[in-house]
């Protein structure tokens, strides 16, 4: 049987499921936006306890232990799946893939699976976005030589 392509075209429509762009991007806003917000609460949390400095990066570690820690029993990947790009605010959707990888290999033995393996996920997101820094200082640095 030869299907003509607008033929094709309303048979997909037909079965397929109807889109949920709207409820994704919202889920993925109010997700992200809550991770955010955690952030800036813990941040102002530390900044009574202690210089601005030292809260940002006590903020950071306690974003990356959570996720950390969220992964392990598989609560990030249940929230993923519906928050979906939502939860890959930067800091705690690294520490996700960095977990997970761990999780994933760690069967093979702490050197040569979990170890070596452990940066297979994240390890572009560190070459690539190295990469991009470098290149955006150079511009940077180029585009202000002459003023």
């Amino acid at each position: 049987m030869k299907l003509d392509p607008k033929r094709y075209d309303r048979m997909v429509r037909l079965f397929s499921p109807p889109s949920r762009l709207g409820a994704d991007c919202l889920w993925a806003f109010l997700v992200g936006g809550g991770i955010c917000l955690l952030g800036e609460v813990l941040r102002c949390r530390y900044l009574r306890i202690a210089p601005a400095e030292t809260a940002g990066a006590l903020t950071s570690i306690t974003l990356i232990g959570l996720a950390a820690a969220a992964t392990l029993p598989g609560w990030y990947q249940k929230l993923a799946a519906h928050a979906g790009a939502g939860t890959l605010v930067p800091i705690t959707g690294f520490s996700n893939s960095v977990a997970s990888a761990a999780m994933e290999f760690k069967s093979e033995g702490w050197v040569t699976g979990a170890g070596a393996q452990i940066f297979s996920i994240a390890g572009p997101v560190i070459t690539y976005g190295t990469l991009a820094s470098w290149v955006w200082g150079v511009l940077y640095w180029v585009m202000n030589r002459g003023g």
